[in-house]
């Protein structure tokens, strides 16, 4: 049978999958049951399960406070064929995250300083630190379908930094996080992250703040030192430091749904969403300063 790498045949659940016992308003809530049963992709059988393409690959999770969804999450990232490991960041919770995530054979890393952009750097430079050769970021919510992870793995071969985007409206469900306002508050700042670094990169940005993305280790150690951010401005900083580095930058579509429970840490209200799309602004502002203020061949 020829494999196909875009259509894939599926598998469901399979009987050696950890079982993770959750709340009762995450098992109650019928988003999680779908993403639990959701139909898995298969890697062609010469590649051994936990690689792709001979690579090892690691998803990280930076979590705070998600009890109700890690478990499920882990699992669900877990049951993809190409997936060697699951990191999850406890970036100072004070619920039963960590223990949840370890239930699902999720390895743990303490994080004690606080911010989005701190756990993801101790997850990504635990997992490049420990064998892993392309590392995938997710949240801890749920509302990333683990299946995508297929899309970007199969563009890495393509770009250094491969960026999901949330702004494709029909593969945003309607309950998701990504009403007009955000949608196109995201859109306008990608647009203006492109056009700072349209020459010579020419990169097509639709989305600042999605974090899921793909990068492999080298990719990691050439831009680790110069991110400083701590919070939610992590993310359009990697981008905008990547492309000032003259790296080739890849954005794909991807599914973004409703979270399975709790609330946004950034963006679950209008205050929160504001004062990280300011963050998110300045940040780029920031980068593109301090890339004309050097010299060319420093850049």
């Amino acid at each position: 049978m020829q494999w196909n790498a875009w259509n894939p045949p599926r598998r469901y659940t399979r009987s050696s999958m950890p079982s993770v016992s959750a709340p009762a308003t995450a098992t109650a809530n019928p988003n999680l049951a779908a993403s639990i049963a959701r139909p898995r992709l298969r890697l062609p059988s010469r590649e051994r399960r936990g690689m792709f393409k001979g690579k090892n690959v690691a998803v990280v999770i930076p979590a705070k406070d998600e009890e109700l969804t890690i478990g499920s999450v882990v699992v669900s990232f877990a049951g993809e064929e190409c997936v060697d490991r699951v990191i999850v960041v406890d970036n100072n919770c004070v619920d039963g995250t960590a223990q949840r995530a370890r239930d699902a054979t999720a390895e743990i890393v303490v994080e004690s300083r606080p911010g989005y952009g701190s756990a993801i750097t101790a997850g990504l430079n635990h997992a490049f630190a420990t064998g892993s050769e392309i590392a995938i970021v997710t949240e801890a919510d749920g509302s990333f379908a683990a299946r995508d992870i297929w899309k970007l793995l199969h563009y890495v071969d393509d770009g250094q930094l491969i960026l999901g985007t949330r702004t494709t409206r029909q593969m945003v469900e309607q309950a998701a996080n990504m009403d007009l306002t955000m949608r196109l508050g995201n859109l306008a700042m990608a647009k203006l992250l492109e056009f700072m670094w349209w020459w010579p990169n020419e990169p097509r940005l639709t989305d600042v703040g999605c974090t899921y993305r793909a990068l492999e280790a080298k990719t990691w150690g050439t831009l680790r030192d110069s991110l400083t951010e701590t919070g939610p401005a992590f993310s359009p900083e990697m981008t905008a430091r990547a492309c000032a580095l003259g790296m080739r930058v890849v954005e794909i579509p991807v599914q973004y749904g409703a979270r399975l429970g709790g609330v946004s840490k950034h963006s679950g209200n209008f205050r929160g969403a504001a004062r990280t799309a300011l963050s998110m602004l300045r940040t780029i502002f920031r980068v593109r300063w301090q890339t004309l203020s050097r010299s060319p061949g420093e850049r």
